[in-house]
Formats: structure tokens, sequence, C-alpha cells
């Protein structure tokens, strides 16, 4: 037994000694480093491909990983709550409200503004974003990519808190690089409502002593904000769902109509504040405002939005006149919500066809772009050969993972 253990041990030492010398031989390690090095590389490759080809066609799983990121960062109160409940739950989450701050870096929103948006912008464009950097995605960016496509020498304020960030220099640094002005500024909310009819509203829900209601206090706070940012400013105002499909410098004091009587293009129904384009300290901003401070209901979808500016253009037809004008919804918005969620599917008949080429004559002879409804096609896949493929591919300016 004890010989046989011996040659054992003998055995087990001679292979370890040449497990060493294997190791130590520099064969072995160049053999291992290039091997390693084999996969990094593959696995570049391969992040790279997988990042390009879900761009916009994003896979079931990326859908999943944003889905959860919406439903952890959304800050709604919880449902079937009452009155009360959501007071005291506003009041617990106060702080996650980067909106609500008042910090130096907002205080300068005003001279940010004024130095970046100067006389030397085509067209001033404003958008809105109270919501994290990580979910201002592809489509969002392709949004920012539409307005520079139809105006290359146009700024873009993005009105963020979180975009005015490192996160967010690097979501725009590819049109940064190239030339485009893009800026970010975080906002004082408070003292951009100054000397309007909202800011003591603002200032009691800021006190918790307002219900914010079940529809996330961020939506109807940006609903507030392009008001007052318009009405202090004078520009455009685009959702983050908007695409830009034609230059809007001939534009002025306009307001897009959503719905008409059919058959009556003049005849609207009801109009919507995706896009707003007004002039500075327009009275009809101040009425659409003081509305908002007067009726607000955090519990109505559409309330504060675009039933608010339906219901008081309705009322400013007779006492402004023709201070502004209503464009018809081939303007703004040439497919309903409903409507909408065919074009992202790529043709699969004749007829499919067909319609697609229709579609695509209406959007290139009467339209200024597209709202997408993000609302209802934001899980939706555009798919290759779509209306929305096609229209996206030629109105982006990276245009990175588009398939033309």
């Amino acid at each position: 037994m004890e010989k046989d253990n011996s040659n054992k041990k003998s055995l087990s030492e001679t292979l370890d000694f040449r497990q060493i010398k294997l190791t130590n031989s520099p064969v072995f390690s160049t053999t291992i480093f290039a091997v390693i090095m084999l996969l990094i590389v593959a696995g570049t490759i391969l992040s790279n491909m997988s990042l390009e080809s879900t761009f916009f066609w994003s896979s079931p799983t990326s859908e999943v990983i944003q889905t959860n990121i919406i439903e952890r960062k959304s800050l709604a109160p919880p449902k079937n709550s009452t009155s009360r409940d959501r007071i005291a739950w506003l009041r617990s989450h106060l702080p996650e409200f980067e909106v609500f701050k008042s910090t130096n870096i907002s205080q300068q929103f005003h001279h940010r503004v004024l130095n970046s948006l100067d006389d030397k912008c085509e067209v001033r464009f404003f958008m809105t974003w109270f919501s994290p950097a990580e979910l201002f995605g592809k489509r969002e960016l392709l949004a920012v990519e539409s307005v520079f496509k139809s105006h290359p020498q146009g700024c873009l304020m993005i009105v963020s808190g979180s975009m005015d960030s490192p996160q967010g220099d690097t979501i725009l640094k590819p049109l940064l690089d190239r030339g485009y002005k893009a800026f970010t500024a975080t906002p004082d909310v408070s003292l951009l409502l100054e000397n309007t009819p909202a800011k003591a509203w603002f200032q009691e829900m800021k006190s918790c002593k307002r219900d914010p209601g079940r529809i996330p206090l961020s939506q109807n706070l940006s609903n507030l904000a392009r008001l007052a940012i318009l009405y202090k400013y004078g520009g455009v105002y685009v959702d983050t769902d908007f695409i830009v499909t034609r230059s809007f410098k001939g534009l002025k004091n306009s307001i897009g109509a959503q719905t008409t009587v059919e058959g009556d293009s003049k005849n609207w129904t009801r109009l919507n504040n995706a896009v707003l384009i007004f002039e500075k300290d327009h009275p009809l901003l101040y009425h659409f405002i003081e509305e908002f401070a007067s009726t607000f209901d955090g519990n109505k979808w559409g309330h504060n939005g675009p039933y608010l500016v339906t219901r008081v253009v309705k009322r400013a037809q007779e006492t402004i006149g023709n201070s502004f004008t209503v464009l018809p919804p081939v303007a703004f918005y040439p497919f309903n919500w409903i409507d909408i969620q065919r074009l992202f599917q790529t043709p699969r008949s004749s007829n499919d066809s067909a319609l697609l080429k229709a579609d695509l004559v209406k959007l290139n002879r009467g339209s200024y772009g597209m709202h997408l409804w993000n609302k209802i096609t934001s899980k939706l896949k555009i798919e290759k050969g779509s209306v929305i493929d096609i229209m996206i591919s030629d109105h982006c300016v990276v245009c990175r993972g588009i398939q033309r």
C-alpha cells in the first residue's frame, strides 16, 4: 500500500511539474493571450452588431427591460387611492420630483435659454423631458434628429433636469459632433411661472396642498411647462414622439386640429398640444395657462392637455379673433392613434403596398410631420419597409441602425 501511494505521489508531482513548466512556456502564454484577445474582439463585434440591429427593431427582451425601467421610475400614486391618500403620497415622494427643486443650475435657466437660442437660429424649437435620462431612447433621439434634418440651422432646447447632465450629453453627442445646435437646460419651474396665472397653483402643488391625481404628475407638469416656455420665449414646441418632415419656417401662431367633422377639414372637433407654434406673450397662451390653473384635474387623461386647448380655443375664437391659425389634421396629425398602428407594419399584400404609397403621398404633400402617439405605439416594432421605417429613414441625420 505504501509503495502504491508513493507511486501515486510521484506521478502527481511529475504532472504538477509538467503543468508548471507548460504554463511558463512562451508558446503556451502566447496561445492563451491570442485566445483571450480573439474572444474580446468577437464579443465586441457581436455587441456592436446587436446594437445596430436593435436600434429601432428591439427584441422582446429589450422591451421587457425598457418596460421594467419605466415601471420602476414612474412617479404616480397607487391605483384606486383617495384624494387624501394621493396628497400623502406626494408629500412622501416630493424629494424624487426634480422639477420642484430650485438650484443654482436651475436658476440660470432664463439666461441659458437666451444665450443658446439667439437670432442666428433658423427656427427655435423646444422639447420637455421630465423623466430619467435613461428613458430618452432611440425614438426620442430620432425626433430630435428630424428637427435638424428639416432645419439644419435651427436650434433645439430640451428643457430637462435629467438630460442636462453628462448622460444627456452622451445621448446627444452624435448630433453635437456634427455641429447641430442642440441644448439642454434644467428648468426652474417656479421662476418660469412667475407673472403667470399658474404660479399659485404650482406653489400649492409643491406644498402638497393639492391632489396630484392618478395620472403621473410629470405628464401634467409637461403640459404646463410647454405653455409657459412659449409664453416667455416664443418658438415651436414639439413632443418627443413627433417626427418633423418639413420646415416650420413659414408657420406662425398655429395649433393643429386632431379631428374634424368628416368631409370638412375646417370644422374641427378636437385640437392637440403635441405641436404649438406661438410668438412670445401671445394672449392665447396666457388663456391656456389660466385654464390649466383654474380647472386642473389630475385624474382625467388629456383634461390638462389636448382637451384643455380645445376648450380654450373654442371660447377664444370669439374673443381673440384671427390672432392664431388652426391647421387641419394633415399638418401634424395625418393619422389618428387607431390608424397609425398599421403604419408600423411591412406590407403583406398588393393592397397593403398600394395603401403604403397613398400614405406616403399624403405625408409628403400636406404634412409638416407626424405624431407617433407614443402612448399607443411605444411597444410596436418598426418593421422594415413600413411607412414609419421609410419616413424615419428619410428624415434622420445620424441614421444609426436604420436600414434603408
